[in-house]
């Protein structure tokens, strides 16, 4: 072919040029030719049931969405997807499929199937529900804590691994390393229907009756469902719901709580532990099955708000054999090694139980499968991390798995080091925070997968999901950090005791001290105290001296005010001889608090009215909240120009010490630095409580100074937390070393010290907070924020009955109103009895709700079980 004459070299021939509206009817054409096809439904259950992941509480319910068939086999259920909420693209976890919706709308598609491993397990889901519902939170803020973030390499690397062993051949099951196999019912998530004599521990109450609990998956239905259009709604996890729009956000979703899982139990004879499970529930309401109504509805159970077109009736997330599930990527343990062997064998290595009257029995009660449930106060010494791994190996050995947590990465550590003699490497893995998201989410998913069933971490562990549950162990349960700091601000002992009751698995509580809320599941008989005789613990305890005591007083009477009596160096002197001595000092710091030193009134800033400290040997006094040097201080009530130190911090001590022993070497322990450990050699080392590093042998003696700093507090449990700071201290020294506390020895609880009686203490102040009806004894919920937004919330709450209203007052007083004039903070306390707890999380939950569907500023925070409330 030639080019058209008078047309450039390489030019066959010139096009027309086309009209403009030729030209957009052409790109309309293409537009339309590139659209793609039309998506087509799963044929087989097309409708996803999805928790969205917002924070609002109106919209805590499930959404509808309709599978398209590409995605039919990576939606399964528990994965990560990707849909379109009001608009936007939002998370969330698809919690079931099923047949139908009941929203006779058209249901808009699932935007993506993020990921299709199943990271959302059927019970971590509805524990999740349930510590919702508790906590009068969402169940997308319980998800959030309850699943770590995802990490795409991590979980590609695992299914390579999986397909690796798969193509050699290698066998993948528990089995293979000598591990009972899951059963069935676990492997899919549905409870084996058997009955547990197991009482609600959230529902105690001494003298209650004990019931049965039917146990059973609830029955398959379809969920009712909205237009997902914009976004489709149904009710959450064992509900009755209406399926409503989610643009109309003023219809709360129904609750109720869902059946619970048990392990068959051994027949025969129930021995005590399974007598001691079947206590009563803490609230005194009865032991079944719980089912309440749910938030946003009226009473008898109907709805407040339901949308035309849409209907209410019972829904449960259900896993059939016809709903499509994930590609099986289980990889099982390491091969198991002769020590494991011998762990697991068949006679029961009791260890450090054998100091235990009742420490055998509660082995074979794990090794058989019972849930049995104890209260533990440990024996000084270091050698409870030891008993925790034994207790994990006799569950182990029945074919169930573990959750073991612990306040701290140091107390991982102990419980990681007693595994792996008792276990070896490769049999459980620990979960902290310090591993980073790639490795933190790779030990995450070998449990999820089944490749280990014991777990230890910190407070994040309590919804590892472990593969049959057989026993939980919270370690040092009244350490603050147990509590979460974020919405809805679960305790990891409320959240134990409901997954162990729930999965049918034993419950081990335990630490050096017994708190009240512990003591509280000994007497509703939920739980089993397991102690040592006092021959046993007399030669393992330390010897307690009160600096305090009609003894050192008459001997010196310049101890009554003396911050280091002499009893205290005498005693800190000879120990040091052999080796080293521990100072625990309440507060970090230098000096922390200043005074006049001539009429003892607090020292204050001049520009703030702040409180003046001394941050280091040579800075001058400045003001704690605005900074500033106060270098021409005067008193304003009597002129004098001295100051003096009220409150001495934990740096200011060891320099003093280290002026005092100036051959010692002195170290300090605490924020800034945290020791683990401490030679047996003589030296001093000063820690603030929690700080205290582990001696090797144990300390020769321990000085817990300042203890008026912590039973001063204005704090219901000063007293209890500060038998729990010394009796931890104490427990790190020698058998038969020192201790001497510097307090009055009158107290009762320096007097509970002195004779190392942390259950007599907890029975003690149990009965007169029943008495006087406070926490544990009541269940309480705090409202906190700006005054105009509590008295909002407090007008709508619908108080359930026998509650009463604590206030509000302002909190912070001294610092209410701030230099720029800002709005002061106030509480509020709500007050039921313990069996009222669900109906006033439902009350909160509804008040809240309804503020959140009308779009109304809501700065208020409401907490159920707030750690303090003086």
């Amino acid at each position: 072919m030639t080019a058209q004459p008078g047309q450039p070299d390489g030019v066959l021939f010139e096009l027309p040029e086309q009209e403009p509206e030729q030209e957009k009817a052409t790109a309309r054409a293409a537009s339309r030719s590139r659209r793609p096809a039309p998506r087509r439904p799963a044929e087989r259950l097309p409708v996803a049931r999805v928790v969205v992941d917002t924070p609002l509480p109106h919209l805590d319910r499930y959404f509808d969405y309709r599978v398209p068939a590409d995605m039919d086999e990576a939606a399964v259920p528990g994965c990560r997807v990707k849909v379109r909420f009001n608009n936007r693209q939002l998370g969330g976890f698809l919690a079931e499929r099923v047949e139908t919706s009941e929203f006779s709308g058209r249901l808009a598609y699932l935007e993506a199937v993020v990921s299709p491993e199943p990271v959302l397990t059927p019970e971590i889901l509805g524990l999740a529900r349930a510590v919702a519902d508790r906590y009068a939170g969402t169940l997308s803020d319980v998800l959030r804590l309850a699943v770590p973030p995802r990490h795409a390499r991590v979980e590609k690397e695992a299914a390579k691994a999986a397909e690796a062993a798969e193509a050699t051949g290698a066998d993948a099951s528990p089995d293979a390393a000598g591990v009972s196999a899951v059963p069935e019912a676990a492997e899919s998530g549905a409870a084996p229907e058997t009955a547990v004599t197991s009482a609600d521990p959230e529902m105690l109450e001494p003298g209650a009756g004990s019931g049965t609990a039917v146990i059973g998956a609830p029955p398959k239905t379809a969920g009712s469902g909205a237009n997902s259009e914009t976004a489709a709604t149904a009710t959450t996890l064992g509900t009755t719901g209406s399926g409503v729009n989610p643009e109309m956000s003023g219809t709360e979703a129904s609750s109720e709580a869902t059946g619970v899982s048990a392990n068959p139990k051994t027949p025969g004879a129930a021995p005590s532990w399974e007598i001691a499970a079947t206590g009563a529930d803490p609230n005194g309401a009865p032991s079944v099955t719980a089912s309440g109504e749910a938030p946003g509805t009226a009473p008898g159970g109907t709805p407040e708000a339901v949308p035309p077109g849409a209907r209410t009736g019972p829904e449960a997330p259900s896993n059939t054999a016809d709903t499509p599930r994930a590609p099986a990527t289980v990889t099982g343990p390491p091969p198991a090694t002769a020590a494991t062997q011998d762990a697991t064998g068949a006679a029961t290595d009791p260890g450090p139980w054998a100091d235990y009257p009742e420490g055998p029995s509660f082995l074979r009660a794990l090794r058989a499968g019972q849930p049995a449930r104890a209260v533990w106060n440990a024996l000084p010494g270091t050698g409870w991390a030891d008993a925790v791994a034994v207790a994990a190996v006799q569950t182990l050995a029945a074919g169930r798995g573990t959750v073991v947590v612990v306040p701290d990465g140091r107390d991982v550590r102990a419980v990681d080091h007693a595994l792996e003699q008792r276990l070896g490497e490769g049999r459980y893995v620990a979960l902290t925070a310090d591993l980073g998201p790639a490795e933190r989410y790779r030990r995450w998913l070998s449990v999820l997968r089944g490749a280990v069933r014991v777990v230890v971490g910190t407070r994040a562990a309590v919804f590892a999901p472990v593969r049959d549950l057989g026993l939980v162990v919270l370690w040092d349960d009244g350490d603050d950090v147990h509590a979460d700091p974020h919405a809805p601000y679960p305790h990891a002992r409320t959240v134990l005791s409901m997954r162990a009751h729930r999965a049918g698995a034993g419950a081990l509580i335990g630490g050096h001290t017994r708190t009240t809320d512990a003591q509280l599941l000994v007497e509703s008989g939920w739980a089993h105290p397991l102690t040592a005789d006092r021959a046993t613990l007399r030669r393992r305890a330390p010897v307690v001296r009160a600096a305090g005591d009609d003894r050192e007083l008459a001997r010196d009477e310049a101890a009554r005010s003396a911050r280091m009596p002499s009893v205290a160096l005498r005693a800190a002197r000879e120990a040091a001889r052999t080796g080293p001595v521990l100072f625990q000092v309440p507060r970090r710091g230098y000096l922390n608090t200043l005074a006049c030193a001539g009429c003892r009134e607090p020292a204050r800033c001049d520009s703030c009215r702040g409180p003046l400290a001394v941050r280091g040997s040579h800075a001058m006094p400045s003001c704690g909240w605005c900074g500033r040097v106060a270098g021409q201080w005067a008193c304003p009530e009597c002129g004098v120009t001295r100051m003096r130190a009220v409150v001495v911090g934990a740096r200011r001590t060891a320099e003093e010490l280290g002026r005092a022993f100036p051959s010692l070497t002195v170290r300090t322990s605490g924020r800034e630095e945290v020791l683990s450990r401490v030679a047996d050699a003589p030296s001093l080392v000063v820690a603030t409580p929690g700080a205290e590093p582990v001696a090797d042998n144990g300390y020769a003696a321990a000085v817990l100074l300042d203890g008026w700093a912590l039973l001063n507090r204005m704090d219901l449990r000063a007293s209890e937390e500060a038998l729990r700071r010394w009796l931890n201290a104490g427990a790190l020294v020698r058998p038969g070393g020192t201790v001497v506390v510097s307090a009055d020895a009158s107290l009762p609880v320096v007097q509970s010290f002195v004779r190392w009686d942390p259950a007599g203490f907890a029975e003690r102040e149990l009965a007169e907070r029943r008495e006087l009806e406070f926490p544990p004894a009541v269940a309480m919920a705090s409202v906190t924020g700006a005054p105009e937004h509590v008295r909002e919330l407090l007008d709508q709450i619908e108080l359930p009955e026998g509650a009463e209203l604590l206030g509000p007052v302002p909190v912070g007083a001294d610092r209410a109103v701030g230099p720029d004039g800002a709005h002061p903070t106030e509480r509020a306390l709500l007050r039921v009895p313990r069996a009222g707890v669900g109906a006033l999380s439902r009350s909160l939950k509804v008040a809240a709700s309804a503020r959140s569907a009308r779009r109304d500023e809501h700065l208020a925070q409401v907490r159920m079980d707030p750690l303090h409330v003086v």
